[in-house]
């Protein structure tokens, strides 16, 4: 039986023009060669898989050819190119810094540089795994390497770049070798395939160049798995069902139903992707991803950034139209938040459907492009019918004017309402402006709802009832907890923060507050207003130098003793 040869291995480009994803260096190295200004050291740094060793080996191979070609390449007929296509070639050494990382070894490589070729212009040393010389080696191949016979040419090789000492790099000439992307290995592998007579699809071919991560080895040594697998039809299903990775389908039916606001739907499918023996946050990183590409795929300019399959690119297409910005990017932030919380969770599969679940009221029901802060609006009790029997249907609006429903008819003429919006952009700025008029508005047209009578005990037990619904937010809690609301006049509620960060983000989810008092207090005319606490005497210093002022108030030597020794503040 015929030994078998890995693809890694068997498909080893053996010229510049054959190497993968590398042109700027390729090219470089061809040019240095045709000028005749090659330097005595090289280093090739990268990630594992781009073709730093392989480089090397043709660079060696090409500088030492009898015959090269026009365009540079070795002939691979000649004496020297036929000895190293046979292991054979006593002008090009290659050392694995790995297992050969001691004074002594060095010392044995600087012996054999005293001895010129016997055949062919240059000895090259290849050294892999550079990084792996202990200190001692590199400075004994310190002199060596920064004057070496003009016949002697040496090409380092590493992956950790920053483990080398300085004086080392100082003395080479470095090539930073870069991932290879997607698109070069799947067409890479469309040509292995070809070669090999196996017929695969390019959707699997791109799952694969995925999961290489850049690295071209990497890529081949699954194709090598996959064909084990499957045999010499590869498909989509057999790499997805080989790799353990999750199908792109349940993605698109996955947010299909959460743009629906279908929740019953939302819990099913992600219980089937549990149930397949998929781990949560393994879901969690791929569903983050699958968000990034609808919002890639909703500007032209940004279209190539979708490194995936010619059918999977027109569905992300597709579907990111139903999708509105501001839903992707509130989407991925919940996502976000989900992994980062993910590990610490006692029930993860709860926490998981709750992020879900929070996703599927982003939406309107039975609408797939419905501004976020429509439904905080909606969520109101019996606060959008009345909103909607006064106030005439409005035309279709972008879904990136996230206040228009609920503006009222008199704040038309103002010139901030007016202006047109831009298609496809968001303005932080103006959304909390918007929510703060939308906020306002409210109160105006919700004069005939009810307004009963409240003192400052109601107060503070339905402001610690709203507090409570706030608690797994546990910097937003600490903040509306610290101090209780003050009833001032009839329906006008004060509450103080210690800064003005606080007063910002609570003025940015009135609208996540309002509605809860309202409803607990069943007085739909509160007011909330927040200040900001001008005592200072009470406030807590942070910073070094606030600290220092806290104790040279107590204590003016302290600030006196600081200037006579001209003392600075350890910030």
């Amino acid at each position: 039986m015929e030994n078998f040869v890995v693809s890694a291995r068997k498909y080893r480009p053996q010229t510049f023009d054959t190497v993968v994803g590398q042109e700027s260096i390729t090219r470089t190295l061809k040019n240095a060669i045709k000028s005749n200004h090659l330097a005595q050291a090289f280093l090739f740094c990268g990630p594992r898989g781009v073709g730093k060793t392989t480089c090397a080996r043709i660079l060696a191979k090409t500088i030492n050819c009898f015959n090269p070609s026009e365009n540079l390449e070795a002939c691979n007929e000649c004496e020297s190119c036929t000895s190293f296509n046979n292991n054979a070639s006593f002008n090009i050494h290659e050392l694995d810094a790995a297992s050969n990382n001691s004074v002594e070894d060095i010392r044995n490589l600087v012996d054999q540089v005293r001895i010129p070729p016997q055949v062919g212009k240059y000895k090259v040393y290849i050294i892999d795994e550079v990084h792996m010389l202990s200190s001692a080696a590199f400075n004994a191949f310190l002199k060596t390497l920064e004057e070496p016979p003009a016949y002697a040419k040496f090409i380092l090789a590493t992956t950790e770049k920053h483990k080398i000492i300085p004086t080392i790099l100082s003395r080479c000439q470095i090539y930073d070798f870069k991932r290879i992307t997607v698109e070069d290995i799947a067409t890479h592998l469309s040509y292995v395939a070809n070669k090999e007579s196996v017929t695969a699809e390019p959707d699997a071919l791109h799952i694969i160049a995925q999961k290489s991560d850049g690295a071209l080895r990497d890529a081949l040594s699954i194709f090598d798995q996959i064909i084990s697998f499957s045999g010499k039809n590869i498909t989509y299903k057999n790499v997805i069902e080989n790799l353990n990775v999750l199908d792109y389908d349940y993605y698109f039916k996955l947010v299909d139903a959460i743009l629906l606001g279908d929740i019953v739907s939302t819990l099913l499918i992600i219980n089937d992707i549990i149930d397949n023996g998929f781990d949560g946050q393994h879901f969690l990183i791929g569903f983050g991803e699958h968000l990034r590409n609808l919002l890639v795929g909703k500007d032209p300019q940004t279209i190539d950034l979708l490194e995936v399959g010619g059918s999977i690119k027109q569905r992300y297409l597709d579907q990111s139209r139903s999708c509105s910005v501001e839903f992707l990017l509130k989407s991925l932030d919940i996502g976000n938040r989900c992994d980062i919380e993910y590990k610490s969770s006692n029930n993860k599969k709860l926490h998981l459907e709750l992020a879900l679940m929070q996703m599927c009221t982003l939406a309107k029901p039975g609408s797939k492009a419905e501004p976020i802060i429509q439904l905080k609006t909606e969520s109101k009790p019996k606060q959008t019918t009345s909103v909607n029997t006064e106030k005439p249907k409005p035309a279709p609006e972008p879904v990136t004017k996230p206040t228009s429903p609920v503006v009222p008819a008199q704040t038309t003429s103002n010139p901030a309402v007016s202006r047109p919006s831009v298609p496809g952009t968001i303005s932080i700025k103006n959304h909390q402006h918007d929510k703060k008029k939308t906020d306002e508005a409210d109160a105006e047209d919700l004069s005939g709802k009810p307004a009963d009578e409240f003192d400052q005990v109601k107060l503070i037990e339905a402001w610690k009832t709203l507090t409570d619904s706030f608690a797994r937010d546990k910097n937003f809690h600490s903040t509306l907890t610290k101090n209780q609301p003050v009833l001032q006049g009839k329906f006008k509620v004060h509450f103080a923060v210690d800064n003005k960060i606080q007063k910002s983000e609570i003025d940015d989810r009135k609208l996540d507050i309002l509605p809860g008092l309202r409803e607990t207090l069943n007085n739909w005319q509160i007011q909330l207003e927040v200040i900001v606490n001008e005592n200072t005497e009470e406030k807590k210093p942070y910073t070094p130098q606030e600290k220092f002022n806290r104790m040279a108030d107590k204590n003016p030597a302290l600030k006196k003793l600081k200037d006579q020794l001209d003392l600075e503040i350890d910030f």
